[in-house]
């Protein structure tokens, strides 16, 4: 009989502690997550920002489970002085928000509010003469997108200047991208866009990238991208001579904890 109730007991515990094991820890009001790296050029629209040369970044993100989100993010820059010709402006801080959500199984949405700003920055053409109008590098969009199982359609506009071309206000950018999971912490990401400068019909242009993304563990993450552009070379090129909306290849290394 004491064998038996010792049995009886033990069945009991292990049952307990398998129920327990199982029960879904409740999901937290928000989280609070930071990432930092480095690449070896940092392009933004496949517009290389960095001169061709490496990159420092980092930002940081909030979550809630609402579906709301903000952030920021930093980087250096060296395109506000070698191509729009400023004294001052080798740092760009993200400012951005918005809420995402589900319409259907697969389907997702995001909507949101975007600032890129570059403190102190002094970039832009003179406005009319006299007037002591300028622009800066400072540029807002608001952006909306659709996720459909892997493939993300984005739709972004600036709500003013954007990137210190005057009377570009309504610049467009369209983005298509996909996500592939190749199992093995691997990821396929490839990515066609399309900018349009408002106003300014030359510096039009389309970029796409194909990148590879490695999850090393522990929040560590390699990747490689082959970026390319149709992006006039006359028109980008920047006052050291480097066309930077070149085909390249860029790596990165980041850790997000």
């Amino acid at each position: 009989m004491k064998l038996s109730h010792i049995s009886i007991a033990t069945l009991l515990s292990v049952a307990a502690v398998g129920a327990f094991a199982q029960a879904k820890a409740p999901e937290p009001d928000y989280t609070l997550s930071f990432n930092a790296g480095a690449v070896t050029d940092y392009r933004f629209r496949g517009i290389s920002q960095t001169s061709k040369k490496p990159a420092i970044q980092g930002g940081l993100d909030f979550a809630h489970k609402s579906g709301f989100y903000a952030g920021v993010w930093g980087s250096n820059v060296k395109w506000i002085k070698d191509f729009n010709g400023a004294t001052k402006g080798s740092l760009e801080i993200d400012l951005y928000g918005g809420y995402k959500g589900e319409i259907a199984k697969d389907l997702g949405f995001d909507v949101g509010l975007i600032a890129y700003q570059y403190p102190g920055n002094n970039s832009g053409a003179a406005g009319t003469p006299g007037a002591g109008a300028v622009t800066n590098a400072n540029t807002t969009e608001f952006y909306g997108a659709l996720t459909y199982k892997m493939v993300t359609a984005k739709y972004s506009r600036s709500t003013g200047t954007f990137l210190g071309f005057l009377n570009s206000s309504g610049s467009d950018y369209f983005d298509l991208s996909a996500a592939f999971d190749l199992g093995n912490g691997f990821t396929l990401t490839p990515h066609v866009g399309v900018q349009k400068v408002k106003n300014n019909s030359n510096f039009d242009y389309t970029d796409y990238s194909l990148t590879v993304a490695k999850d090393m563990g522990n929040g560590f993450s390699l990747t490689a991208a082959a970026i390319g552009t149709n992006a006039k070379k006359a028109f980008y090129t920047d006052a050291n001579g480097k066309f930077i909306g070149n085909g390249t290849l860029v790596v990165g290394a980041k850790y997000s904890f």
